[in-house]
């Protein structure tokens, strides 16, 4: 079997336009949810969401490979180019080696509205857009940057709700680790707009504390009312040992393990055997013990529900070892799609600066969350073995086990 190991990184997010951005938010425990009245005019019940940037890509990229991004393809691009840079990977070594694409997303609503918008409005559809059709489908990441890059190896989208990213990196370690790939692009990437949003706000899923945004993310907190939605775009460079050595590259971190598991039960409550299950995978398959990870990054979005069965998940897991534990949902909120790619960068900014983010906002644990060994405040402390959950709606569970490199 391959080693797998991470040489580039990039980050769009609500903390920040770039690794050097999102390290200092992470490091400082600063949020980045704000409050939109538009969505609130919209008839929102809650107007609270992570604040991303838009790129401006028009002197990046010519108006034709443009036409068909739709909004999460402009962030996965900036977050892409990002992690190619780190990675050192250019237009000649794309071109010799099978490089392929896993990026995990699960939706593209704004552009499917408005191609229908434009129906209803101008009753022609050749006057719909020739680009609609590629901003719309949930591949447009896919195929937006398969096509830019010149892409030749594996090449499609992994939808699985908010562990899509996750899986999506799940997914290109096992590809590696067997030998059929030798580097993947991987990642996630969440659309921003009201319109993606629209339908978790008509099932009360949003927090509606509103008077002070950056306390509205509560993860494993008493007082959580609900989860504040966010996005971006989080790229990863997975490449087997071999090839990162062959190429001279530097080596940021190495992927153990991938768990996983299905719930097969509710379609939108989380299950503590499926969760269990997976965490338990991935420590056997990356051939470590409970008392080896120095670090978990919660899956944990600040619902109710949620939050209380993954604390259950970790204790019964983790009890004994009671290692570090904190949600960096709680200062972006839940990036959904991107959510379990974006988590992989921030472990890994951690991991190489020596440092823990916090999980803001814990005023009071509950009962279950007293049993874990919550982080409240940034934390300077070295850590070699980390770990990351992503759960999502459909009862989807992953896991992934990250080191440093040695």
């Amino acid at each position: 079997m391959e080693r797998v190991v991470i040489t580039g990184m990039g980050i769009w997010s609500c903390l920040g336009k770039g690794k050097t951005e999102v390290e200092a938010s992470l490091r400082e425990g600063r949020s980045g949810i704000v409050m939109d009245p538009v969505r609130k005019e919209m008839g929102f019940r809650s107007g609270l969401t992570g604040h991303v940037e838009m790129p401006d890509l028009k002197n990046v990229l010519g108006r034709r490979q443009r036409v068909g991004m739709a909004e999460e393809a402009f962030y996965a691009y900036v977050a892409t180019a990002e992690a190619f840079e780190q990675a050192g990977i250019t237009d000649e070594l794309l071109q010799r080696e099978e490089v392929g694409i896993l990026y995990g997303n699960d939706s593209s609503a704004l552009a499917v509205v408005e191609s229908v918008d434009a129906l209803r409005r101008k009753k022609d559809t050749t006057l719909i857009g020739s680009g609609s059709i590629f901003q719309s489908m949930n591949s447009t990441v896919t195929m937006n940057l398969s096509t830019i890059y010149r892409l030749r190896g594996i090449n499609f989208t992994v939808s699985g709700a908010c562990a899509s990213g996750s899986h999506a990196i799940g997914m290109a370690f096992m590809l590696i680790q067997q030998g059929l790939q030798r580097m993947v692009l991987c990642g996630g990437a969440q659309e921003v707009n009201p319109i993606a949003f629209c339908s978790f706000d008509g099932i009360s899923a949003f927090s509606v504390r509103e008077d002070e945004p950056t306390k509205a993310s509560r993860p494993f907190d008493k007082g959580r009312d609900g989860l504040v939605p966010s996005g971006g775009a989080a790229s990863l460079v997975l490449e087997s040992l071999s090839s990162a050595l062959e190429r001279g590259a530097t080596i940021l971190g190495e992927v153990l393990g991938y768990g996983f598991s299905s719930n097969g039960l509710h379609i939108s409550d989380p299950d503590l055997n499926g969760q269990v299950r997976a965490l338990n995978m991935v420590l056997k398959m990356a051939d470590v013990g409970p008392a080896d990870i120095g670090y978990i990054n919660a899956h944990a979005t600040s619902t109710p529900i949620g939050d209380t069965v993954e604390a259950q998940a970790l204790h019964s897991v983790f009890g004994g070892s009671k290692p570090p534990v904190s949600s960096t949902k709680s200062l972006t909120g839940h990036e959904c799609w991107m959510a379990g790619a974006s988590e992989i960068v921030y472990c890994l900014l951690m991991m190489q600066g020596g440092f823990l983010a916090p999980n803001i906002n814990f005023d009071e644990p509950d009962a279950d969350s007293e049993r874990l060994n919550i982080i409240e405040r940034p934390l300077n402390k070295r850590v070699d073995v980390m770990l990351s959950n992503s759960f999502g709606f459909g009862g989807t569970n992953s896991s992934l086990v990250l080191k440093r490199y040695a």
